[in-house]
């Protein structure tokens, strides 16, 4: 997300360097950075004050004298980007026994299936949710919730037949009670546009069962539209905060740079993927230092936390120094790298990169696509052959590359790129030195995670 307002901010940031900021270049700054934000759909209001904003803080005596006016301009601009997108992180309310959220949003936004990732980071953070289908007019709208119940595991509290909906929440809610559920998600129905009948719904769940949270999903792709949408959910029932989906989709970024400032509301979750685990707190300081070019080593090391299995490693880290690294194990670490994101969201979140988004992309598409090949290659094998790379001789290779429509000559050299990065691994000291972290919590695995990733890149 944001990529081309990042890629502009930057140049702009990068043009001041080396100049001393007098009042007409930075009346030129502030022209380039009213451009790009428009061109990122920002909402008019939201570019106006943003400049304003900047303009006042521009103005005073030590940034016209030119005192490291480069550095000074980023952190205005930071500052004014953080607080245009609220500040700080806002967490969810789970006060209540059981604690009530209401799902809001209109057809497409992405709201039943956002309800399920929230139950998926809701499981992780140790509660024990209950999904309920709100949505009576859409049959398709009650199967799918129910099938992605199955899939993360989660209950979905269903009346069949039933199209009271406030009587579908009041049974919820004692189902909840009786049964040790202490979070009651309600995916409530929504319309292609907004509506008396829609709203008058919702008021009532609202003002009869009082959830702590009303969270309004809103898809990052509508851009102005999304605007819109949420002034009217908000003057009309008083959401409590936002959802935005789909942010991995949007180069522009306008709707959520625009929404806060517009509705007084925060940005509490943000979607950024297809899968059920891809639900994350916002926070606004972070995702800014991404913006600005200047990575998020924070989530960076959150999401290897997640993501790596200690116990796993740790064994990992015993093959390694055994030379016992197999084609199975090697199918393991990329299964956990998937889990990590693509390795373009990697790459944007390392610090000091500076690799441009079309760049990030390319690195990103040719690395992927290589990985794939390779999978293919070793689940062309046998079980024997991906447990005992040594056993690869001249008639396995011609039957894995007929299996995976190679030519020998690659085929052979992932064999051999394979044995490097076996030897590779060998040294005892070496793999203290790569893995030794895992025992200083975060930051360790964060550092094991960058050098699976640079062994992995070995072979290719």
């Amino acid at each position: 997300m944001f990529d081309n307002l990042s890629e502009k901010l930057q140049q702009i940031i990068s043009n001041t360097q080396g100049r001393e900021l007098t009042q007409e270049n930075m009346q030129e700054a502030l022209r380039e950075i009213r451009r790009a934000l428009l061109e990122a759909d920002v909402n008019l209001r939201v570019v106006k004050a943003f400049i304003s904003a900047i303009k006042d803080k521009a103005e005073g005596e030590n940034i016209i004298q030119g005192v490291n006016p480069s550095q000074q301009l980023i952190k205005i601009v930071n500052d004014e980007l953080v607080e245009l997108l609220g500040k700080e992180l806002k967490p969810l309310d789970l006060s209540g026994h059981p604690s009530l959220i209401m799902m809001l949003g209109l057809q497409g936004s992405g709201k039943t299936t956002s309800s399920a990732k929230l139950a998926v980071k809701l499981k992780k953070e140790g509660k024990n949710p209950l999904l309920v289908a709100c949505d009576v007019y859409r049959p398709a709208a009650i199967s799918q919730l129910q099938t992605l119940g199955k899939e993360i595991g989660c209950e979905v509290f269903t009346i069949d037949g039933s199209k009271d909906v406030q009587n579908i929440v009041q049974n919820a809610i004692n189902y909840a009670k009786e049964n040790g559920f202490n979070v009651v998600i309600l995916d409530t129905a929504g319309r292609l546009q907004i509506d008396t009948e829609m709203m008058a719904e919702l008021l009532i769940i609202d003002r009869v069962f009082h959830p702590q949270e009303k969270l309004l999903v809103i898809d990052a792709m509508t851009g102005q539209e999304a605007v819109h949408v949420a002034e009217n959910f908000d003057a009309q029932i008083g959401i409590t905060g936002l959802v935005l989906t789909k942010l991995d989709g949007d180069s522009r970024g306008g709707s959520a740079l625009s929404v806060v400032y517009c509705t007084g509301k925060p940005i509490k979750l943000t979607g950024t993927g297809e899968k059920l685990n891809a639900l994350e707190n916002f926070y606004p300081e972070r995702m800014v230092t991404r913006i600005l070019g200047m990575g998020d080593i924070v989530s960076l090391v959150e999401r290897a936390q997640e993501v790596f299995d200690e116990k796993e490693a740790l064994k990992l880290q015993e093959k390694m120094q055994k030379e016992e690294f197999s084609y199975n194990d090697f199918l393991n670490m990329q299964k956990q790298m998937k889990m990590f994101g693509s390795m373009d969201q990697i790459l944007g979140m390392i610090p000091g990169l500076n690799i441009k988004q079309a760049d990030r992309e390319k690195i990103s598409h040719v690395g992927e696509t290589e990985f794939k090949k390779i999978e293919v290659f070793i689940q062309s094998m046998t079980p024997e052959e991906r447990d005992n790379p040594q056993i690869m001789n001249t008639s396995r290779k011609r039957r894995i590359a007929k299996g995976c429509g190679m030519d020998m000559h690659q085929v052979n050299l992932y064999v051999k790129q394979f044995e490097q990065m076996r030897q590779m691994m060998g040294g005892m000291n070496k793999m203290k030195k790569m893995f030794g972290g895992f025992n200083t919590g975060k930051a360790g695995k964060a550092k094991a995670m960058v050098q699976a990733m640079k062994m992995m890149r070995k072979f290719k």
